[in-house]
C-alpha cells in the first residue's frame, strides 16, 4: 500500500501561509522578550537612589541608554 501526498496548489499556498505565520509569531515573541528585558532593566535602575547610582558610576540620564543596550544591544 502506497501513501501519496497531494501537492495541489492549495496545499502549497497553505504550507507557505503556515510558514509565514510561524515566522511572524516567533518574531513577535522575540520582540516581546526584548521589551521585557528593557522594562525590567529600566525600572530596576530607575528605582535606585541617586547615591546608589553614583556608587555604580551611572548618571541618572543614562538609565534609558543602558536599558536599551541591555535589551537590544544598541
Amino acid at each position: 500500500m502506497t501513501v501519496t501526498r497531494s501537492t495541489s496548489g492549495l496545499d502549497v499556498v497553505l504550507d507557505a501561509g503556515r510558514s509565514i505565520f510561524h515566522q511572524k509569531r516567533d518574531q513577535i515573541r522575540q520582540a516581546l522578550a526584548k521589551r521585557k528585558v528593557y522594562r525590567t532593566t529600566f525600572s530596576e535602575l530607575a528605582s535606585l537612589t541617586d547615591r546608589d547610582l553614583r556608587d555604580l558610576g551611572i548618571p541618572r540620564s543614562n538609565i534609558k541608554r543602558l536599558a536599551l543596550e541591555a535589551a537590544y544591544g544598541l
